[in-house]
């Protein structure tokens, strides 16, 4: 791919830009204006191009690295270049498509997923955290899941917003899965009270983990 091709993708990409879309999504941290199933159908065009895929990842620019992680070859990256990536990724949505369309289909997940959960910044344990949720639903063998309670219950009351959404997903997973940890994981959301008072659009389900742990069940059973 020429360079020629990323600024064809680059102005396309600002010709779709909808102030009114970016305003809407910065109040979320997304610094970008383009409307996600228009960027879709340009990723659905270009196809999986790798070498582009990461050309876009240079430039630094949302919109530009939302659409390198729909038309990348995710078993194609290298352990360090995720991490690397990871460490860019300040954006939420980018960080988001980032664990979850790139690196949770790669080889790497296991690794990277012990590497980031105990690091220092609260964003790429995040992503180490969304790892662990991960495992806890689909391959929970091997996991301490009594341990992860205990550092949930320790440490998710003061955790930054990004990392404190993560170890609650995780806590809620854990009720909702795993039958015999259920009573513990919803008397830990009771007592720290995190997200008890998220605003939750009619006909969602509330993030706080009593409450989403019970619905998900009832849903199971229903």
């Amino acid at each position: 791919m020429t360079e020629t091709t990323v600024a064809e993708v680059m102005a396309e990409l600002a010709a779709l830009e909808d102030p009114k879309i970016r305003e809407v999504n910065e109040k979320h941290g997304d610094d970008h204006g383009v409307n996600l199933g228009k960027l879709r159908a340009v990723a659905k065009r270009l196809k999986t191009q790798q070498e582009l895929a990461r050309r876009l990842w240079e430039t630094g620019d949302t919109a530009a690295r939302l659409l390198a992680l729909l038309i990348c070859r995710p078993k194609a990256f290298e352990r360090d270049e995720l991490d690397t990536m990871m460490r860019e990724a300040r954006v939420p949505k980018v960080h988001d498509w980032l664990v979850n369309y790139v690196v949770k289909k790669g080889p790497h997940a296991e690794e990277l997923r012990l590497a980031w959960f105990a690091d220092p910044d609260p964003v790429v344990a995040s992503a180490g955290w969304a790892l662990t949720t991960e495992r806890v639903t689909k391959q929970p063998e091997g996991l301490d899941l009594p341990g992860l309670l205990d550092l949930i219950e320790a440490g998710m009351k003061d955790a930054p917003d990004r990392l404190q959404w993560a170890m609650n997903h995780c806590l809620a997973q854990i009720g909702i899965d795993h039958a015999e940890h259920r009573s513990r994981a919803i008397g830990i959301g009771e007592r720290l009270q995190v997200l008890k008072d998220y605003p939750t659009s009619p006909g969602c389900t509330s993030p706080f983990a009593p409450i989403w742990i019970n619905e998900m069940v009832r849903r199971q059973h229903a």
